[in-house]
């Protein structure tokens, strides 16, 4: 026989009122209400339970034995994030499991983070915060104690030029910076021809005192002709450090590091001697390899403190950005209007037309 209501279980409270969309509907609504994330038990017995929807995050183990608990029963995994490496793809597609995520909305909050971080690390905030906090600053010098470094004009690689990293290179465009592309799947090269028509009216109209360039490149030459280096692209077998040892040995030792996309794009132990042997200036971290940072991990060492900048994955943690309930703004109003999309057989009932499914690949043949 059919539910009378379908079940939902939410890994923790993405949003209140986006969530109360989904009792408004008629679900009925579990939610996980803490700070850390349930135990893999908890989720194995909630999926082995019959629930239709599991609404996760990046904390949340979705592998192959819950997928295979949920084989009968599990209507949707929704993603309340834009990254899915948590989800095992292969095993979804398998048992026919759709998943969505919430790519898109999140796209010019995290994009306006990289450029803070890049900010903040380059003119030396938070070292000029600190001098005040704790009495050291005595008097104004033309030089001394330190002094940052001006963005306004220098050249950034933007390595990944998707949605975040071309929404990264617009705010750049505003600080009058050149940009070096590097994309190992995808080279959009109308959004090139765009940027150049606008750098050209900026110049015609006296906004630059000088023409911007754009260009794609190879990763090397990206590496070794950028002042700052911000990454943006998802986390593969070819991009898992990416940023190795030998990539931070071709950047200039003026150069800073940014990273809002996946921890282990980065290389965190070969970041550190880098960061200590001054191959590059600086760097600014939004995410990690092991989540949250481990207390003794070598990017805590004291001896880095003014020159690394370390965030708690706080890119797209814009008000709106994660608790709208509207889908075309939050992370949360995404994610809810996945579930709603699947539950209510939207779009024919076909997974692979739903706008948030990422595994569409399954069903296509529905």
């Amino acid at each position: 026989m059919p539910k009378d209501k379908f079940s939902v279980f939410a890994t923790c409270n993405i949003g209140q009122e986006a969530l109360n969309r989904l009792t408004e509907q008629g679900y009925e609504l579990e939610i996980f209400n803490s700070t850390t994330p349930p135990s893999k038990e908890l989720i194995l017995e909630k999926v082995s339970s019959g629930v239709d929807v599991l609404i996760t995050t990046l904390r949340d183990s979705i592998d192959k034995e819950v997928l295979e608990a949920g084989k009968q029963t599990l209507k949707l995994i929704a993603q309340d994030a834009v990254g899915f490496d948590n989800i095992d793809r292969d095993r979804a597609n398998k048992y026919k499991i759709p998943f969505t995520n919430t790519s898109e909305v999140l796209t010019e909050a995290t994009a306006e983070f990289a450029f803070l971080m890049l900010g903040c690390a380059s003119r030396k905030l938070y070292s000029s915060e600190r001098l005040v906090r704790e009495l050291q600053w005595e008097t104004w010098h033309p030089s001394l104690p330190f002094l940052g470094d001006e963005v306004t004009g220098k050249t950034v690689a933007v390595i990944g030029t998707g949605r975040i990293g071309q929404a990264f290179i617009k705010k750049c465009m505003g600080f009058d910076m050149d940009v070096l592309c590097y994309d190992p799947i995808f080279q959009d090269h109308n959004f090139l021809e765009s940027f150049c028509k606008l750098a050209d009216l900026k110049f015609e109209l006296g906004f630059s005192n000088r023409l911007l360039t754009i260009r794609y490149t190879n990763f090397g030459d990206a590496l070794r002709n950028a002042d700052y280096v911000s990454l943006h692209v998802p986390l593969t077998s070819k991009t898992r450090h990416l940023i190795n040892s030998n990539a931070l040995e071709q950047m200039r030792s003026t150069a800073f590091l940014i990273n809002t996309s996946r921890g282990s794009v980065v290389d965190e132990q070969a970041l550190c001697l880098a960061l200590k042997s001054n191959e590059i200036a600086g760097a600014a971290l939004d995410v990690f390899e092991e989540e949250p940072l481990p207390a003794d991990s070598p990017l805590r060492d004291p001896g880095l403190e003014d020159r690394l900048r370390l965030f708690h994955h706080f890119a797209s943690a814009g008000r709106q950005t994660r608790l709208s309930p509207n889908p075309e703004l939050g992370m949360a109003g995404r994610c809810v209007q996945g579930v709603i999309d699947v539950l209510e057989g939207h779009y024919n009932g076909n997974p692979s037309l739903m706008p948030y499914v990422v595994n569409k690949e399954a069903f296509e043949d529905v």
